[in-house]
């Protein structure tokens, strides 16, 4: 049969903004965690990172948090694949 049922889990990695506690931090992750496709959500509020593993794309990710009222922008979740900022 075909491999519907295979999917590729990836990590995210995005950058929080707009925490003022940690209350916020679990606030976000509990958000994120809900995104459908997601499978594991962890955040670190000293760093402002969130690392997110599954199948839900970037985009989507960011509009959930910021939809809550904190700001979010991807980290550069791609890094293991060359690691080009694209800085010029």
């Amino acid at each position: 049969m075909d491999q519907q049922g295979a999917h590729e889990v990836r990590e995210i990695v995005l950058t929080v903004s707009r925490m003022t506690c940690g209350g916020c931090a679990n606030t976000v992750t509990r958000i994120l965690s809900r995104v459908p496709g997601v499978v594991d959500a962890k955040l670190d509020f000293a760093t402002g990172l969130a690392t997110i593993k599954g199948e839900a794309p970037a985009a989507v990710l960011i509009a959930a948090v910021e939809a809550a009222g904190y700001g979010a922008k991807d980290a550069g979740s791609d890094a293991q694949t060359g690691g080009s900022n694209g800085s010029a």
